[in-house]
């Protein structure tokens, strides 16, 4: 709103001009989102605990969660409107990209909040049918996914050209074969948080780590400068999606103030659903597919293990696990959860480390 209003006027009032800096309107997407979750917090705990929205706690889980039971959930209702309101103030509302990301993470986050409010209430059992949530977010990544092929860049097939980590080339135009693999991507995504949320404080850090390193990509991929040097597709319209980007990570940080061991909120199905797709949506407009699946190798994991487990069992009556996800693994190994959630932070770290070395190698 603000880069809307007063940006337009720098000529007149020359101190207007900082709001064409993105990265000046990046910083306080951070702060203005981390600020509003902190305020919001805890009046918005006690609004939950009144109405009586609450965790269930699975009874064939590992027993020391039994003490979370009644643990308020749907917090992730606090990190998509503070976030909201963030881009709001800073975003560019003038660019498509950033709205119809912004857009696709508010329907993601209004399925999970819909998931979440069934098993609040017990309206339904365990919540919306698997399939028909599946079917739901299928939906949703398609919006986006068909809105981004028909609203290429430039002039050019960049947005359907499929780059390999370490390689400044491109080894094949998807052309049409995008959408479902972009659709899976999402899809994949948003459910591989959602699968990795079990641990307090895990399904939150991770989404930490891996959206601040693909924010950097983010805002050097739409400087023509630094992305020509470091061998980078340049878009011009990239750095604004890093104020996207910014506003989640600050809330997200915010919230794991109150997420982290032991935890006084859960986001349940509203944030996870909502950080996994907005991640994977971000990594498709930045042409880094394929690295998001480096960069997010621990949700990746965790979504394999629970694949293994399921399929072993169908096929062989055995399972691999003890039991999946793969954290809850550990958890029943002996492991205590604040170990398996650092553990899970330093291998996240490594990652995204891994990742941004990629930029310029060949």
């Amino acid at each position: 709103m603000l880069y809307t209003l007063l940006y337009p006027l720098r000529d007149a009032i020359p101190a207007f001009r900082i709001f064409g800096y993105v990265s000046f309107r990046m910083v306080f997407a951070v702060l203005t989102s981390m600020i509003l979750v902190v305020w919001l917090g805890p009046k918005f705990f006690k609004f939950l605990h009144s109405i009586n929205f609450k965790e269930n706690i699975r009874s064939d889980g590992p027993q020391t969660h039994q003490e979370k039971s009644g643990t308020p959930t749907m917090g992730g209702l606090l990190i998509i409107s503070s976030m909201s309101i963030s881009l709001f103030i800073w975003g560019n509302l003038t660019n498509i990209y950033f709205l119809m990301l912004w857009f696709c993470s508010f329907l993601l986050s209004a399925l999970g909040f819909y998931d979440d409010y069934c098993k609040a209430t017990r309206s339904s059992k365990g919540g919306i049918k698997a399939g028909t949530k599946f079917l739901l977010q299928i939906g949703i990544g398609a919006i986006f996914s068909v809105f981004v092929y028909l609203h290429p860049f430039d002039d050019t097939e960049l947005h359907t050209q499929l780059f390999l980590p370490f390689l400044k080339d491109p080894i094949i135009n998807m052309g049409i074969v995008a959408i479902p693999v972009w659709i899976f991507l999402i899809t994949g995504f948003s459910n591989a948080v959602n699968l990795t949320d079990g641990l307090d404080g895990l399904a939150t850090g991770l989404s930490v780590i891996a959206l601040t390193a693909l924010s950097i990509i983010v805002y050097i991929t739409g400087l023509s400068a630094i992305s020509e040097y470091l061998l980078i597709p340049f878009i011009s319209e990239a750095n604004e999606w890093a104020i996207f980007a910014g506003a989640l990570i600050g809330a997200s940080v915010a919230f794991l103030w109150y997420n982290s061991y032991p935890a006084q909120v859960f986001m349940g199905d509203t944030g996870s659903l909502m950080l996994g797709g907005a991640f994977a949506m971000t990594g498709i407009l930045i042409k880094r597919e394929v690295l998001i699946l480096i960069l997010g190798a621990i949700f990746v994991a965790e979504t394999l293990s629970v694949i293994l487990q399921v399929g072993s069992y169908k096929l062989r009556k055995k399972r691999i696990f003890k039991m999946a996800p793969l954290h809850h693994h550990y958890e029943l190994g002996g492991i205590h959860e604040n170990k398996i959630v650092v553990r899970f932070w330093i291998i996240g770290i490594l990652l995204a480390l891994v990742s941004l070395s990629s930029l310029k190698i060949i």
